[in-house]
């Protein structure tokens, strides 16, 4: 791969390109992030996002996106869409004034395909900055290309191969890997600029794949994965769920096969789009982009084969972010962070989950990285629900954490903490509604993570910050026992109920127990 061994890029006029002034993370340590507002003015959306709390993985505060359309139509008059000028007007309206009302600071605005490519782009530009008192940053395709792979390097630090980001009027590609971006490549296959393409069917396809050649002459092939970032893409992918009946609707990191998905496109070809928008909650203004983006789609699967094609929600908006986060924030982990600061902020003993991971290390022994930090996390996490109403905690926190907006998060890793913190909470499973989700995991995983969840429920019964000095765990494998070695300190606190947890755990293990004192 020929990625770019250099740190962010500084554009050649620092006047033209100064999203955010002042540095947000002037101090490298920073772990918390006031808030920050961001908005896209894209060509088909405009979404205002404010970012708040962790700063490696930030929560979304505020999130709001009206369909202006502000480009449709462009490519054949070659100037904005003027109903999409006055809803463009409208909503950047509205988004300064939430801005003002939540003390956020200036917003930074970003415009990418519609507003760069119309002759009457820098006049409505002048006309919002006067109306609206906001500062427009126009990117050109490569820098929208690099900021959306920088978004993914947000929520996917470990991302390797293509970033693919469609809007209504252009597609950008960008090379990404060992968190870097390289080669990058913009073209005008927006749905909207399909719409202007002279002749039938025959015709729009040869157009996008003589597109797709220039496009491969620029990024290469070989990529064994493809990002897929848009709004069109997500509407396409949540239509996969659709099709295939998923458990859990949840985009970010939705992982798909490509001959899986050419089946879906199949699928969307023959069926009523009035039908599938119904089924799926789509907007009458993103579906009618999905036939030309499913179009886009099947070619680029066909002239790039992927093994695998995953589903980003993090784009430009989170790129502007990462852009300026110091290495030392990049290099963090957006799971644990994001659930450090839940336990900071939401649990009743803040600090306890580090000592409680501690404590109930021993009975997993050595285990893989990868375990490992959803063991931590699933700590950090365990009560963070506990002013939910007793009979529900158990529901609350597997809901919180399957359908919380977390980066680093795959959906079966998803699955195993939520269902962790279901045992956390509750003995047993049987008849849960979520019965449905734990299909994505095996039964060796499902066994894991129920042992987990009774580790958990059985340590918060210690539940104060010197835990491991007041009583500690031992599995010995060998002999298949759970053993409980309690101090002086410890033994007032293996009351009846801190009994009855403790026998819950070893059935689980099919070990015996026994009770020691140190």
């Amino acid at each position: 791969m020929n990625a770019s061994t250099e740190g962010p890029r500084v554009a050649p006029d620092a006047d033209d390109w100064d999203p955010f002034g002042k540095p947000l993370f002037d101090d490298p340590s920073a772990r918390a992030l006031s808030r920050v507002g961001v908005v896209d003015v894209g060509s088909n959306s405009i979404r205002m996002v404010v970012f708040d709390g962790a700063a490696r993985s930030p929560a979304y505060f505020f999130n709001e996106k009206v369909m202006a359309g502000l480009g449709q139509g462009l490519a054949e008059t070659g100037r904005l869409n003027p109903q999409g000028r006055e809803r463009a007007l409208m909503a950047l309206t509205r988004f300064a004034a939430v801005a003002k009302g939540l003390d956020i600071g200036p917003l930074t605005v970003v415009a990418t395909a519609a507003m760069r490519d119309a002759e009457d782009g820098p006049e409505f530009r002048a006309l919002l900055e006067r109306e609206t008192g906001l500062h427009l940053h126009i990117i050109d395709g490569p820098e929208e290309a690099r900021l959306s792979a920088q978004g993914v390097f947000l929520g996917w630090p470990d991302a390797q191969g293509l970033i693919c980001d469609i809007g209504g009027n252009s597609m950008e590609l960008a090379e990404v890997g060992n968190g870097t971006v390289g080669r990058r490549a913009t073209s005008q296959l927006g749905p909207f600029r399909l719409q202007q393409v002279k002749g039938g069917r025959k015709d729009l396809i040869a157009h996008v794949r003589n597109v797709m050649a220039e496009l491969v002459a620029t990024v290469g092939l070989g990529h064994e994965r493809i990002y897929l970032v848009g709004g069109s893409w997500r509407a396409i992918a949540r239509l996969d769920m659709e099709r295939q009946g998923y458990p859990l609707l949840v985009l970010h990191e939705y992982r798909m096969e490509p001959d899986s998905l050419l089946k879906t496109l199949d699928w969307i070809e023959k069926s009523d789009l009035g039908q599938l928008r119904a089924q799926t909650g789509t907007s009458a203004a993103r579906m009618e982009l999905v036939p030309l983006a499913s179009l886009v789609l099947r070619e680029l699967i066909e002239t790039f084969k992927p093994k695998e094609i995953d589903v980003s929600s993090f784009g430009i908006r989170e790129g502007l972010l990462y852009e300026q986060m110091p290495e030392r924030l990049r290099i963090r982990d957006p799971l644990i962070e994001a659930c450090r600061y839940a336990e900071k902020t939401q649990a009743r003993v803040p600090g306890f989950a580090k000592t409680l991971h501690k404590f109930i290390a021993p009975v997993f022994g050595r285990i893989s990285p990868e375990r490992y930090r959803l063991h931590r996390a699933a700590c950090y996490l365990h009560d963070t629900t506990w002013r939910t109403h007793p009979d529900y905690r158990a529901e609350a926190c597997f809901d919180n954490v399957t359908r919380a907006n977390m980066a680093a998060l795959s959906h079966p890793e998803r699955v195993f903490i939520g269902l962790a913190l279901l045992h956390r909470y509750k003995n047993s499973r049987a008849g849960s509604r979520f019965e449905p989700l734990f299909s994505l995991l095996s039964p060796e995983q499902i066994n894991e993570a129920e042992i987990l969840g009774k580790a958990m429920r059985f340590g918060a019964m210690f539940s104060t910050p010197n835990l491991t000095e007041v009583a500690s765990l031992d599995y010995r494998e060998k002999k298949n026992q759970l053993v409980l070695k309690l101090s002086d300190r410890g033994a007032p606190l293996f009351g009846e109920v801190t009994e009855a947890r403790f026998q819950a755990l070893a059935s689980t293990l099919k070990a015996t127990t026994a009770v020691e004192r140190v």
